[in-house]
């Protein structure tokens, strides 16, 4: 039947943006719907990355995200915000690969690179002629990855690492890999860059392996990586990474990313359900005519309002440096949390059709999982909150 048009931007937030910003988003919008749905499902389900869509990705205008300079847009924290918001709202899978390369990898080498390191790297970067990887994740450090145990040790003119990463993505196939490792010689953490060489190949001592078995985010690929004996020049290791507070920065400035992710999974499964209800006949009627739907519907819409609203003021507090750690811990955790709500009211409301990857709510679903637990769990982020709060860290 038809029906009034479905937005999920109620408070008309759009409308606030640039004519530049909009431009961004529906650009992106665009790519998404001609480029990235037609294809997702079937690499969702068989767990393998769509790398074709790399070329296009690349003319978008998007990489290197609020980097300036190096060949990369040098967007404000609101349109690189959209741009996380409108990839994942068609799959998460794309915007973690983009996240990661573009935000992460290429991130750390900006903020904690020299200015050569920065022309070194970034340029290719940016043109997606080097795809980048951030290994920090340990098989046992995840939430406490301050407690890395990947070792590096001074050789004459290079660094030997030893250790292992898990969850690594883009790490099996990468071009850059940015590495954090625990000094030998200070016990601090310092960063390093490997690189593949001509022919594609990574260094002796990379053992890279797809991790399989995944439940979500299956279209990404994350790598377990033994790293044994390692040999990294030392004029790869990142200059001004001297401690993990150098990559607590780094976290810090990625940490809203996954805010815009989550609104963006949010606003996918609102439509999805939505555009259902007023479709779907149930007992003669649409199942949006019944009080239940319209119940979940208004409830879907109001949560994805309030996470719209915290991103939006999320990204005019960084703007202006007036953003803080635990601020943005708050809004991860409370957008993870309402998002993983909407995708699993979504789910239900479509009742056995939700479980079909066609109709696309069940791989936001799994993929809002994912995000809940990436850039520090719910109960990871509420800690965080909590000892601003308090003025007491319950973490030890």
């Amino acid at each position: 039947m038809s029906g009034p048009e479905i937005t999920s931007d109620y408070f008309l937030l759009d409308d606030e943006l640039s004519a530049e910003e909009r431009g961004l988003r529906d650009r992106v919008r665009a790519f998404v719907e001609a480029d990235i749905l037609p294809v997702i499902n079937d690499h969702w389900e068989r767990a393998e990355f769509p790398s074709g869509l790399i070329p296009g990705l690349a003319g978008l205008g998007i990489i290197g995200s609020t980097i300036r300079g190096y060949g990369c847009p040098g967007l404000s924290r609101r349109a690189a915000g959209i741009v996380a918001r409108e990839i994942a709202r068609g799959d998460g899978s794309i915007n973690t690969f983009v996240g990661v390369h573009s935000s992460l990898a290429m991130g750390s080498i900006n903020m904690l690179g020299s200015e050569d390191q920065r022309r070194r790297w970034l340029p290719a970067m940016a043109a997606m002629q080097k795809i980048g990887a951030f290994a920090l994740t340990e098989p046992l450090h995840g939430s406490d990855s301050v407690a890395l145990e990947t070792s590096a040790r001074r050789d004459g003119d290079s660094y030997i690492l030893n250790g292992h990463k898990r969850w690594i993505g883009n790490g099996h196939m990468a071009d850059v890999v940015v590495i954090f490792a625990r000094d030998d010689a200070d016990g601090r953490v310092k960063a390093f860059v490997l690189e593949r060489d001509d022919d594609g190949n990574h260094p002796a001592g990379y053992q890279p392996t797809v991790i399989t078995g995944k439940i979500g985010k299956r279209a990404i690929q994350q790598a377990d990586i033994v790293i044994d004996n390692l040999r990294i020049p030392a004029e790869n290791r990142l200059e001004n990474c001297t401690s993990f507070k150098d990559v607590t920065t780094v976290l810090s400035a990625t940490r809203g990313g996954a805010a815009w992710e989550a609104m963006g999974h949010g606003m996918a499964a609102y439509e999805i359900a939505a555009r259902y209800a007023l479709d779907r006949e149930q007992f003669g009627r649409p199942i949006g005519s019944f009080q239940l739907v319209q119940n979940k519907l208004a409830n879907m819409l109001s949560e994805l309002t309030a996470m719209q609203l915290m991103c939006h003021r999320m990204a005019e507090l960084a703007e202006t440096g007036r953003l803080t750690g635990p601020m943005a811990s708050m809004v991860k955790m409370s957008t993870a949390q309402k998002a993983k709500w909407i995708c699993a009211e979504a789910r239900d409301m479509l009742a056995g059709n939700g479980i079909l990857l066609e109709r696309h709510v069940a791989r936001h679903m799994t993929d809002m999982d994912v995000v809940s637990t990436y850039e520090g769990t719910d109960s990871i982020q509420s800690l965080l909150v909590g000892r601003d709060i308090t003025g007491i860290s319950a973490f030890s």
